[in-house]
């Protein structure tokens, strides 16, 4: 059984009043196994920050399930959602979502603050997971005194400090330069290398490249997908490429 399979899943948008609808989602199949590092591409308004939403159970699909690790979304209440996100789905946003007024130490320990975990609990993951990601030294500066890319690891401790099954980021990349950008996607390789899952929505075709598969979504629905296999990222850069070269042109599948 697959750790994360999205079936059939559609959504449709209607206006307030009912007259006009939208969907943003046709019929959405596809499924993750454990350990899986998957990117997701596609142009503006072909759904994927929607299909993102609905992975994380911030939106709910119109038809269709959502099963994760033998869960299926649709079947969590709403009163219980909030804690199954905070248990067992990590966060990775473009802009990183940081509290200012928190050092980052407090940014990362906030999810299990929220769980109500001792303190002597917290410092014990805090610190191993701070020096893994290289920010041990800069836990007690507050976000506006790092650069971007400490920032992002210092989001990318937030996410990962809770042990979650899933890890999404959406464009994790989009606010670093080159240099943080290269850091960052070495951090993701490294952290799925421990066998964790991750999920990364993103316009980057050098972020993409770092992942083991790519799955394009085109008109609401997934249109093709790469599996990296024994390709180099530069290859994987040019077969992604080309894939959005086809899809641009209106290319057949293949």
């Amino acid at each position: 059984m697959s750790f994360l399979t999205v079936n059939n899943v559609k959504k449709v948008y209607t206006t307030r009043f009912g007259g006009a609808s939208v969907t943003a989602l046709k019929s959405v199949n596809f499924e993750v196994e454990s350990g899986e590092y998957v990117a997701i591409m596609g142009e503006s308004g072909s759904g994927k920050t929607t299909l993102l939403n609905i992975l994380a159970a911030i939106d709910k699909p119109t038809s269709g399930s959502v099963v994760l690790d033998g869960k299926e979304l649709s079947a969590i209440s709403e009163s219980a959602m909030a804690d199954y996100r905070l248990k067992n789905l990590g966060f990775v946003f473009q802009d990183f979502n940081l509290l200012d007024t928190f050092s980052l130490e407090d940014n990362i320990s906030l999810p299990l603050v929220l769980s109500g975990v001792k303190y002597a609990e917290i410092q014990s993951r805090v610190a191993p997971l701070a020096s893994r990601l290289g920010i041990a030294d800069l836990l007690k500066k507050y976000p506006y005194e790092v650069s971007g890319g400490q920032k992002q690891r210092a989001a990318v401790a937030r996410a990962l400090i809770t042990r979650p099954k899933l890890l999404l980021a959406d464009e994790p990349t989009g606010a670093l330069d080159s240099r943080a950008t290269e850091e960052l996607l070495r951090l993701f390789g490294g952290i799925n290398h421990t066998g964790q899952t991750i999920l990364m929505v993103t316009h980057s075709v050098r972020a993409a490249a770092t992942a083991g598969r790519v799955l394009f979504i085109k008109d609401g629905e997934v249109y093709h997908q790469i599996y990296k296999g024994d390709m180099t990222d530069e290859q994987m850069y040019q077969k992604i490429t080309d894939t959005l070269t086809m899809l641009a042109t209106g290319g057949e599948n293949r």
